[in-house]
């Protein structure tokens, strides 16, 4: 596997839909965001992990990475007021020693360490990856002041991205100054690499790796797990 890896997940935001830190509620025997970051923890290609999150949840982060138990040198930092501010918060914590980087939601708990692989194998000097999956509903562009459906789009280009999102430290530390120093303000790492030039490859995640958004995911993810560990139990 290319480089050594930093894994940086982003586990901020306020929970407001769940009343509390929704990467904290317990999920399967485990707080949500635990689950990714004990997949990361065991992955041999992963040389350190970086959890940026709400600067009440220091302490708290820092025992959820502890009950891991892993030797792989883990760090929390505060986040940013978005999504793009955490993960460079994150990015300019991650040491030297790590030549590649993926940036992963702590709220997609069910992230399967074969998919993480794949996706590495793309990344090069120049080329990111991104996890993702086909579109399944035939997706209409709206205009949003009459709802009126402009366009049906082509559905067999269409994919919804998810996370892991990987690149090079290089490319996407870039990516990120160049969006700072315009102003530019995305939703994901992706669009801030493809804005600079750098290719993107999608990979199909195999297997669930929803996000934890309303309440109601959370017992679909509490379903997943516990029938995932019952199969891996199983001799």
């Amino acid at each position: 596997m290319n480089g050594r890896w930093g894994a940086i997940v982003v586990a901020a935001g306020r929970g407001e839909r769940f009343g509390r830190p929704k990467q904290l509620l317990p999920v399967a025997g485990r707080p949500l965001v635990a689950w990714s970051l004990h997949t990361f923890a065991a992955m041999a290609e992963i040389a350190e992990i970086v959890v940026a999150t709400e600067a009440a949840w220091l302490d708290a982060m820092r025992a959820v990475l502890d009950a891991l138990g892993t030797a792989i040198p883990a760090t929390v930092v505060v986040g940013g007021a978005t999504r793009q501010a955490s993960a460079a918060n994150a990015l300019r914590a991650l040491s030297a020693s790590c030549d590649h980087v993926l940036v992963h939601d702590g709220a997609r708990p069910l992230v399967r360490a074969d998919d993480v692989r794949s996706a590495m194998r793309a990344v090069r000097a120049g080329c990111g990856a991104v996890l993702a999956a086909r579109a399944v509903d035939t997706i209409k562009l709206v205009e949003p002041s009459t709802m009126r459906v402009l366009e049906t789009l082509d559905r067999q280009r269409l994919w919804a991205a998810q996370t892991p999102q990987l690149a090079t430290v290089d490319d996407l530390r870039r990516a990120h100054a160049a969006a700072r120093s315009s102003g530019f303000e995305a939703t994901d790492d992706v669009a801030l690499l493809e804005r600079v030039g750098i290719d993107v490859v999608v990979v199909p995640a195999t297997s669930e790796n929803f996000k934890v958004t309303h309440p109601e995911d959370l017992m679909r993810a509490e379903t997943l797990l516990r029938e995932r560990h019952a199969l891996e139990a199983t001799p």
